[in-house]
């Protein structure tokens, strides 16, 4: 078994599919009753209130004494997060059509899941990298996200399941993410998407990949034709205000970025000065594919993520920066629980179409 091949999916048990259903009721409670269920005050930072539905989420989790995403193993990290998402990824989003497949990457198949919009008409294409640190997630975390990316932005999407650490470290998944890109953009045609409208995109870890995956392939004249950044990884080397702010108690902590970053790169201060690791520290971001950067308020990644459409700018490339500051890192997680979640990931599928048509 590869490190990127999981043992069978644990059932969902008759306790978790209640967990499920209560979860889903819950968001149809008004926001007032949620925040006392939760036996606290509003929590309020920054000049941001949480939204009450994640609010009671992270009190429930507090309760049942949630783990490190690493802790104790990445392997069980790994399992953990992926029962975790099925068990609260449905009901799942209707698509046009669903297909797994390899595509070849630079060391062997590489696993991929395509999704089509409904309707007739070839129409962009997104390559996407899931998040997880570069040590957790694939294809099945991330199915629901990909569709309803697909559905609300009408667009094909690839999702990429890369090597992950700390059995691949880095650069594994970023030529990975590069192969993957270089293959969608010469078969887009087959997938029945529009060969000149093949871009890019991911969360986290996975925005990292494709915030330096697009650098690169500009500098190699092949761009994407965008680039979604969603609360991207964008510089390992230092801690900004929002990371001590958020450190704790907000599903990504300080202490899970040290452990990802452990895997990753081995912790090496070093490894964190090179632009692709810390793409924010790229000497030249003019000349870039038109980005969309999305940000959270309870988030640790926020001010970086922020530094970088900033610096994009800056540096001429067209941006759109969206900000949710209700939210946390791993929205695209809650939205079958999290009415706030599904709205938020809404919006950024309408953004990202108009990107992709010109509009930004």
């Amino acid at each position: 078994m590869t490190p990127n091949q999981h043992a069978p999916d644990r059932r969902i048990t008759a306790g978790e599919h209640l967990q499920r259903i209560v979860a889903q009721a819950l968001g149809t409670l008004p926001g007032p009753v949620l925040v006392r269920l939760s036996g606290r005050p509003p929590v309020v930072m920054d000049g941001q209130t949480l939204d009450p539905h994640v609010q009671l989420v992270l009190a429930l989790r507090k309760k049942r004494g949630a783990r490190g995403l690493v802790e104790p193993s990445p392997a069980e990290g790994r399992a953990r997060f992926r029962h975790e998402c099925l068990v609260f990824g449905s009901p799942k989003t209707k698509v046009g059509a669903v297909r797994d497949f390899d595509v070849p990457g630079p060391a062997g198949p590489l696993p991929v899941r395509h999704y089509a919009p409904e309707g007739e008409g070839p129409q962009p294409l997104t390559v996407y990298l899931h998040g997880g640190g570069f040590t957790i997630g694939d294809l099945e975390t991330h199915d629901e996200p990909c569709r309803l990316l697909c559905r609300h932005a009408r667009v094909h999407v690839l999702s990429v399941d890369y090597r992950l650490a700390p059995e691949h470290p880095f650069p594994a998944a970023l030529e990975d993410a590069h192969a993957a890109l270089r293959w969608a953009q010469a078969h887009a045609a087959e997938l029945g998407a529009d060969a000149g409208k093949v871009a890019i995109g991911g969360d986290s870890a996975g925005g990292n990949l494709a915030a330096v995956v697009s650098i690169e392939a500009a500098r190699e004249d092949r761009p994407p034709a965008a680039q979604l950044l969603i609360y991207p990884v964008t510089d390992r080397r230092r801690s900004r205000p929002s990371e001590a702010m958020f450190s704790d108690g907000f599903f990504l902590s300080t202490a899970d970025r040290k452990g990802f970053s452990t895997c990753y790169t081995g912790g090496s201060a070093e490894a964190d000065e090179d632009p692709r690791v810390s793409p924010l520290l790229t000497p030249e971001l003019g000349g870039l594919p038109p980005a969309l950067v999305v940000t959270a308020g309870f988030d640790i990644l926020r001010d970086e993520g922020l530094a970088y459409a900033e610096s994009l700018q800056a540096a001429g490339t067209e941006t759109r920066h969206l900000h949710v500051p209700s939210l946390g890192h791993g929205f695209l997680h809650m939205t079958t629980v999290t009415p706030a979640a599904h709205q938020a990931m809404v919006r950024i599928a309408g953004d990202w179409r108009a990107l992709l048509d010109g509009g930004g």
